[in-house]
């Protein structure tokens, strides 16, 4: 093969997926008892696919206020997929949101923690209700689902039909927050990205096109901690 790749095996697995995180890693997860030979003749046959996500261009857009570097006045943090003003309060002991974020000041150096927590909480409070209402509409179940802190997935599905789902996905918009949703839950009923899969989740996400485009433009944002 002409790329690294990494094996993750499963028993409760029955077929191959391979999949090309954003940091360009390509990861093969396997069942338990395939072997080794046969998982490079299949990574053969998908080399032309594999290549093509690993030379694809990331495009970004500039925004206006553009977040991570301080918490500061005048800076700005994205929820649900618009930016809000970020102004620090005296005398304030918890982050406050009310169109603007309310920050106290005396956390005012602990940016890498003081906003992901609270983001963490709105992902439990907003993304895990939507996850039970779509798995209704598909008709699926899940074993257990959770708000992890995954920097190069916005979610996953596990052969244990455990769904995990990124916190960071607290700052896209519903539409996007939706099709990661239905994405995941749509791999318990087809495994791989088959024109199934794919006809299943655009049945249930109409604004699929639109929230894969949001993702592409605006994934370095979500990665940042502010």
């Amino acid at each position: 093969m002409e790329f690294a790749y990494t094996v993750k095996r499963s028993r409760k697995r029955k077929k191959l997926t391979i999949t090309v995180e954003r940091d360009k890693s390509v990861v093969v997860h396997a069942p338990f008892e395939l072997p080794d030979d046969r998982i490079g003749e299949i990574l053969e046959s998908k080399k032309a696919w594999v290549f093509e996500k690993l030379t694809h261009s990331q495009k970004y857009s500039d925004l206006p206020h553009p977040p991570g570097k301080e918490l500061v006045n005048g800076e700005s943090a994205l929820y649900l997929g618009k930016l809000y003003r970020i102004e620090l309060v005296e005398q304030l002991e918890e982050i406050c949101f009310s169109n603007r974020f309310l920050i106290p000041s005396s956390q005012q150096h602990q940016r890498k923690t003081v906003l992901k927590n609270w983001y963490i909480a709105k992902a439990k409070e907003k993304l895990l209700p939507k996850a039970v209402g779509h798995a209704k509409e598909l008709g699926v179940n899940f074993n257990h689902i959770k708000i992890v802190d995954n920097r190069y997935r916005w979610g996953s599905c596990t052969p244990r039909n455990n769904v995990n789902l990124n916190w960071r996905l607290i700052k896209a918009p519903m539409f996007t927050v939706d099709y990661v949703i239905v994405h995941e839950l749509a791999h318990l009923l087809e495994a791989n990205h088959t024109a199934n899969f794919w006809s299943i989740v655009r049945t249930h996400t109409p604004k699929m096109e639109k929230a894969r485009s949001w993702l592409k433009e605006n994934g370095q944002i979500l990665e940042e901690d502010i």
